[in-house]
């Protein structure tokens, strides 16, 4: 059993090599990369818009374009780098397993996320000019 920054210390390190090796694969597939759903159907980004490249920036050092493109990028790797010690000790079993989050942590936590990818969401509408 794992806990919620584990898991995304597990989302980022796959999201980490996804964006090491996704040049190539779409070097090789002369593909234009992976379209957002939303965006797609109704012009309109989405809060996500740009991690995929944002996060092929970053694993490429260019931290400019990941700015530019999806500063949620930053505070996903930053979650996965400092959660990544306490996945390592609790697959180790150095520590125990997670013990449940309190109603009230959960409801502060869900309200920290939505202001998060609202505030992501405003960034996307004002990089693509709806803002």
């Amino acid at each position: 059993m794992y806990s919620v920054p584990e898991h995304i210390t597990m989302f980022g390190a796959a999201a980490g090599m996804v964006g090491a090796v996704y040049p190539i694969i779409m070097a090789h597939t002369g593909g234009q990369g992976l379209p957002c759903p939303l965006r797609t159907l109704t012009g309109v980004p989405c809060p996500f818009c740009g991690l995929t490249t944002a996060t092929v920036a970053l694993t490429h050092g260019e931290w400019g374009i990941a700015a530019r493109t999806s500063p949620l990028a930053y505070l996903v790797g930053a979650l996965a780098v400092a959660t990544a010690p306490l996945l390592v000790a609790r697959t180790t079993g150095r520590v125990g397993p997670p013990r449940r989050w309190s109603a009230a942590a959960r409801k502060r936590t869900s309200r920290i996320v939505a202001v998060i990818v609202a505030a992501s969401w405003v960034f996307q509408l004002h990089r693509f000019g709806f803002l």
